[in-house]
C-alpha cells in the first residue's frame, strides 16, 4: 500500500538578504504590497522587515511596466495585499533572481504523514509530494515521518533497506518515492 505524505508550508519563509541598516541577513514578509503608478508606468513591490532592526526592503515584483500590460486580477491581487501572491511570488525564480535573495524555510514547514499506522509494516511505499518549493533533506523527512534517527536512516540507505529513484543526498524540492525495507 503507498502511503502518500506531504510537505506543507505552514508560513511564509524568512528572506535571506543583508539589512542595509544594521548587516542582519533575515528580512520577514510582511504579505503587504507597494503599488506606484507614475502615468501609464506602473511599479510593485513586495515589502519586507529586517529580523533584528525592523527596517523595511522593497522586494521588487513589476519595474516600469505599462499599466495595461499587467493583468487586472494581478493588480486586484497586489491592492488587495493577498497573502497567497506574496507567497507565489517569494517562491518565484524571477522575483528571486532580480532582487539577489534566498528563502530560508526553517520552521516555517511541516510533514503531514497521514498518521503512523504504517510504521509496523516490514515494506513501506511511500509518495513524497511538495505543497511548494521548499528544499528539504529526504533523510531529514524520512526520519521524521518514519521516526528515526538521521543516522538509522543514512544506515537504512548504505544497507540498501532504502531506496528511491531520486538520489536521497543532499536537498530535494519536488516529489520523489521512496521504499523502506524493516
Amino acid at each position: 500500500m503507498l502511503k502518500n505524505w506531504v510537505v506543507v508550508p505552514t508560513c511564509l519563509p524568512l528572506v535571506r538578504r543583508r539589512c542595509h541598516a544594521c548587516a542582519s541577513e533575515r528580512f520577514r514578509a510582511s504579505g503587504k504590497f507597494r503599488v506606484n503608478a507614475n502615468h501609464k508606468l506602473i511599479d510593485a513591490w513586495l515589502l519586507a522587515l529586517c529580523t533584528a532592526c525592523g527596517e523595511t526592503a522593497k522586494l521588487t515584483v513589476l519595474e516600469r511596466m505599462t499599466v495595461r500590460s499587467v493583468r487586472p486580477e494581478l493588480l486586484d491581487r497586489l491592492h488587495d495585499n493577498d497573502p497567497g501572491l506574496a507567497a507565489e511570488l517569494l517562491q518565484d525564480p524571477v522575483v528571486q533572481r532580480r532582487n539577489r535573495i534566498a528563502l530560508d524555510w526553517d520552521n516555517a514547514w511541516r510533514l503531514d504523514t497521514g498518521g503512523s499506522d504504517h510504521l509496523d509494516r516490514e515494506v513501506i511505499d511511500v509518495s513524497v509530494r511538495f505543497a511548494a518549493r521548499i528544499p528539504v533533506r529526504p533523510v531529514r523527512l524520512i526520519a521524521e515521518g518514519c521516526g528515526l534517527s538521521r543516522a538509522e536512516v543514512e544506515r537504512l540507505i548504505t544497507e540498501g533497506r532504502l531506496v528511491s529513484a531520486v538520489r536521497l543526498s543532499g536537498k530535494l524540492s519536488g516529489d520523489f518515492t521512496f521504499t523502506l525495507k524493516r
